[in-house]
């Protein structure tokens, strides 16, 4: 059984005999497909439960553990191309939503941008340009 998603290796389960894919292949598929490749693992999953119900072989019940970690597995292939559908959608946009704007901390999130930070006033101006910081050097003797 293998359940390392770094490697990009899993089972998944379906009707007609477990077959071993790569989770990378997922990413190939469209929406459509990966849609009906969860339908097919939803029903797959609630068969093998009923059979767990009824007292079904002991094989049949760790499958369910794999059928729902591809389930999983889809899911989040599903929504990572979501995602990035709507981060092209709104890259050239003013606003971004709030679930697409990075995380960050709370008082990040509530600092100054670099711009405004930058922003001095009309009298700050003129106070810097005519009075510049002075440079002095102490001589040694």
């Amino acid at each position: 059984m293998v359940r390392n998603l770094m490697y990009g290796t899993a089972y998944v389960g379906f009707s007609g005999g477990s077959s071993k894919i790569k989770a990378n292949q997922l990413w190939g598929k469209n929406k459509e497909e990966l849609k009906k490749q969860l339908e097919e693992l939803k029903t797959e999953l609630v068969s093998l439960r009923t059979q767990k119900i009824a007292g079904g072989a002991q094989g049949k019940l760790t499958k369910i553990h794999d059928v729902r970690k591809s389930i999983a597995r889809i899911l989040t292939v599903i929504n990572a191309n979501q995602r990035a559908q709507l981060r092209l959608f709104y890259k050239n946009k003013k606003f971004l939503p709030l679930d697409l704007r990075p995380k960050q901390t709370r008082a990040m999130r509530r600092r100054l941008t670099r711009h405004e930070l930058s922003l001095v006033t009309e009298k700050q101006k003129k106070k810097q340009t005519h009075f510049p910081q002075r440079n002095y050097a102490v001589k040694v003797r």
